[in-house]
Formats: structure tokens, C-alpha cells, sequence
């Protein structure tokens, strides 16, 4: 399980790992992929740059770089979560599936009953590692890509064909379901400068438009 850790860098580029409560495949259930994206998108329009990225049935994989924003990594990421989690109930919601949002209800803690919390969506912490040098960027985008081809999975034959996956950028060049920028990149980029007023707006339109 993933341990509890808060970031305390302010900027930087980090692999991230969050996982769905009990490893329950409620990414799949509720065809909540765009979610993620969707995520993804409201990252951009604070400045944020996607790197790559896996989203498998009940856990996400991401290689982000979060410009300085003058608010703390953990919460960023934290309001994502529930963002995505709110969404996901509603789904379930729709699709009647009344055992398992019970299940769900039972697994919330008796301190987060009582400020409202009624399901319980994602494992509590995220896993995170930061990542300093190209290299160890790459490691971690193979790991991430081969994830769906490994282990109980078998979701693909080869990395290049997991649609939701950075892995057809990486290796053909082309864009894939979601378009992010090189990690290479990066080493042209001043994490540490926070985002301007009409640079926001702009990097809005582009990711509105880049929407799958």
C-alpha cells in the first residue's frame, strides 16, 4: 500500500501512482478513462505539463511536471481524486450498482462520515517518486508502459497497442488518445516561474481543444 508522504517541493516532476479502493477495477466499471483526462486537462491550464501516463482498470500511472503554483503538490493531486471520485459515483449511481456503492459506504471511516464523505473511491495516500534526471524519467515511463501487457493484465500484445497509454507517443512519435509533451522537453522549461494571467488562458483554449 502506498505510503502516506507529503511532497514538499513546490515544483518539480514527479511519478505518481493512485489506486482505487481495494484494487476494485472502477476506472473500467464506470468507462471513466476520459475522467483522467479530463484531469489532465485542468492540470495543463494551470501550467502543468504532461510527460506520460498509463490508466489501467483500477489505477493510474503519471509522469507529471507541476510548474510552481503556490499550492502544495498533495493538495493538487488531492482535488483531482476527489474531482474524478465524485464522478465516479455518479456513474455507478447511473448503472445501478447499489452492492457495490453499499460496499463502497461501508468502507468510509467514521471521521470522514462525519464531514459528508459517503464513499470511499481511492485508496487514502498516493504513491510518488521524484524524478530528477532523464533517465530515471525513462525508467519510469517503460515501467508504466509495459504495465498493461504484464501480469494478470494482458490488456495488449505490445505496450504500442494500450490506447489509454503514453506509450504510442514514445514509440511511433505520433500523438496518441491524449496528447502531452516529451519529457526531453522539459530541460527548456522553468518549473520554478508560476504560470502568467494570459498564459492560463491561453494554455485553457489549447487544452479545451486538444480534448478527446
Amino acid at each position: 500500500m502506498p505510503v502516506k508522504r507529503q511532497i514538499t517541493e513546490p515544483n518539480g516532476v514527479f511519478f505518481i501512482t493512485f489506486t482505487c479502493h481495494q484494487w476494485k477495477s472502477l476506472i473500467n466499471l464506470t468507462k471513466g478513462y476520459n475522467l483522467i483526462y479530463n484531469w489532465f486537462d485542468h492540470l495543463k491550464t494551470k501550467g502543468h505539463f504532461i510527460n506520460g501516463y498509463v490508466i489501467m482498470p483500477n489505477h493510474v500511472h503519471a509522469l507529471i511536471a507541476f510548474r510552481n503554483s503556490n499550492q502544495p503538490i498533495n493538495t493538487i493531486i488531492g482535488n483531482g481524486k476527489r474531482f474524478i471520485a465524485y464522478e465516479i459515483i455518479k456513474r455507478l449511481k447511473e448503472l445501478k450498482e447499489d452492492k457495490l456503492l453499499h460496499q463502497l459506504h461501508l468502507s468510509v471511516e467514521a471521521k470522514e462520515l462525519e464531514r459528508n464523505k459517503k464513499h470511499e473511491v481511492w485508496e487514502d495516500s498516493f504513491d510518488w517518486k521524484e524524478c530528477r534526471t532523464n533517465e530515471y524519467m525513462l525508467q519510469k515511463l517503460n515501467y508504466m508502459h509495459d504495465n498493461p501487457c504484464k501480469g494478470k493484465w494482458n490488456l495488449a500484445a505490445a505496450p504500442v497497442d494500450y490506447i489509454h497509454s503514453s506509450a504510442k507517443f514514445y514509440i511511433t512519435g505520433e500523438q496518441g488518445i491524449y496528447p502531452l509533451l516529451n519529457y526531453c522537453e522539459l530541460a527548456d522549461i522553468d518549473l520554478t516561474k508560476p504560470l502568467e494571467k494570459n498564459a492560463e488562458s491561453t494554455s485553457t483554449n489549447d487544452s479545451n481543444n486538444a480534448k478527446p
